[in-house]
């Protein structure tokens, strides 16, 4: 069942390449570390929220959000998206999403313009700073591929109360990608959750956006 609707807005993907064993304390022991081209990943994901609501309930106000993730695979329910933090510049967003479908938010301040994206976590010193510019359009991501593997992911995984496991399905048209080249970044991410400074990123990637439909969240 449908029970949530959101607009996904020029949304800037930015991957480095990981081991899985830096990442294996920090994501729940039943889903498996997802590797590709010899390497786990994680990703920054900062972009703009439009029209997003929940199933008879008015309207957010359009907000700017980063997501702190990395890529796995549940024995049953198969691959997705596990989030090691999701910012959001919206108070009831983040109190809303924290109650509703039990993923880690956490309000920052952040602010955004034309190949740059800025975010400040206002609970700890998580921050992230980039500059970029959009390329050539790639389209939909090649079967196979490293942007397919990064990209095209419908399940979210979570544990945001307590130990137990959440699993929420998502539902939106395949991203319609343009590469982008970075001019710099910063971050304290994932100095914050617990692993070492993240380097250079290895891909990145832009996206005008995508239209997307939740539905429960439930234990997995």
């Amino acid at each position: 069942m449908i029970v949530g609707f959101q607009e996904w807005r020029d949304l800037l993907f930015v991957h480095w390449r990981v081991s899985a064993a830096a990442l294996r304390p920090h994501v729940h022991r039943r889903l498996a570390i997802d590797e590709h081209d010899g390497s786990a990943w994680v990703s920054a994901t900062p972009f703009t929220l439009r029209n997003g609501r929940l199933r008879g309930l008015p309207p957010l106000p359009d907000f700017h959000e980063l997501n702190f993730r990395t890529y796995v695979t549940h024995p049953s329910r198969g691959r997705g998206i596990w989030f090691f933090s999701l910012d959001a510049a919206s108070a009831p967003a983040v109190a809303a999403a924290r109650l509703s479908v039990r993923l880690p938010y956490y309000l920052s301040r952040i602010e955004r313009g034309e190949g740059w994206y800025r975010s400040e976590r206002r609970v700890s010193e998580a921050s992230f700073d980039v500059r970029f510019s959009v390329g050539a359009e790639i389209g939909r991501a090649s079967p196979g591929s490293t942007e397919e593997f990064l990209v095209e992911r419908y399940r979210l995984y979570s544990r945001a109360a307590g130990p137990l496991l959440w699993c929420g399905p998502v539902r939106h048209e395949p991203w319609p990608l343009y590469a982008a080249s970075l001019t710099s970044v910063r971050e304290t991410l994932a100095e914050v959750h617990g692993m070492g400074p993240l380097g250079r990123p290895d891909h990145c990637q832009w996206s005008p956006g995508v239209a997307v439909e939740f539905e429960h969240f439930r234990l997995a």
